[in-house]
């Protein structure tokens, strides 16, 4: 009997190594920017007019970036054929994204202490609280903390657009 139990003490042993081993695993595998807005499956027009800016690259890289990523809803809000005329026009279109993103990682404790921040654009975004809503100009922040590799991703229901 007490050899069963030493087997059975060794087995559980070798099952919560195993677990925290997966669990650091994971944690290293976190995925880039990128690959995020992919998996996520609510970002395909903001994946698509990335591709289209050869922007691709840039949000893959070390960063870290905060990204305001709008939603495919928040495009579908734009007049019909702004985003067909955005693919059409790159240097227009690189200039509304990167309008997005702010450089290093700003988590949502940060945002909401924040009047404004300074995009990789050079443009600044005004930052405004409201009770539990967080604005970013006119758009709301409907999702925070998606944390990446790379940086953070909070999500927005509408196209900011550059002054």
């Amino acid at each position: 009997m007490p050899r069963r139990r030493l087997v059975f003490s060794i087995l559980v042993v070798l099952a919560l190594i195993a677990v925290v081993a997966g669990l650091v695993g994971c944690a290293k595998e976190k995925k880039d920017i990128v690959e995020t807005a992919i998996a996520d499956g609510r970002f395909e027009t903001l994946v698509a007019a990335v591709t289209a800016a050869d922007l691709v690259d840039t949000l893959k890289g070390a960063g870290p970036y905060t990204v305001f990523a709008p939603t495919d809803d928040a495009f579908a809000k734009l007049p019909a054929g702004t985003v067909d005329s955005l693919l059409n026009n790159i240097p227009a279109l690189k200039d509304i994204l990167l309008y997005h993103v702010v450089s290093g990682k700003v988590m949502a404790e940060d945002v909401v202490k924040l009047t404004s921040a300074t995009t990789v654009l050079g443009e600044a975004v005004t930052i405004s609280v409201v009770g539990n809503t967080v604005k970013v100009n006119n758009a709301t922040v409907i999702i925070t903390d998606i944390e990446c590799s790379n940086g953070v991703i909070h999500v927005i229901d509408t196209v900011l657009l550059p002054p």
